[in-house]
C-alpha cells in the first residue's frame, strides 16, 4: 500500500482551498483518506498555510510520501 501526503480539494467553483490529507495512493484525489492533517488556502493573501508538524514526521517515518507541491510547501514551511 502506498501511502501519500497530498491535498484534497475543497470550496467552490473559482474558490478553491486545499485539505492536507494522508491517504492511499489508489483512492481518488478528493475521495477517502486515511487521516487530515492541515489545510491550505492560496486564495488569501498571504496565503494560508497550516499543519501538524509532528503529524507530517509520524507518518514520513511510517513510510508516507509527500506529493510534489506538498513537499514544495513543506519546505516553505521549514518542515523538510
Amino acid at each position: 500500500m502506498a501511502v501519500r501526503i497530498r491535498l484534497k480539494r475543497m470550496g467552490a467553483k473559482k474558490k478553491p482551498f486545499y485539505r492536507i490529507v494522508v491517504a492511499d495512493s489508489r483512492y481518488p484525489r478528493d475521495g477517502r483518506f486515511i487521516e487530515e492533517i492541515g489545510y491550505y488556502n492560496p486564495t488569501t493573501k498571504p496565503t494560508t498555510f497550516e499543519v501538524d508538524a509532528e503529524k507530517v514526521r509520524q507518518w514520513v517515518a511510517k513510510g508516507a510520501k509527500p506529493s510534489d507541491t506538498v513537499k514544495m510547501l513543506l519546505e516553505k514551511a521549514g518542515l523538510s
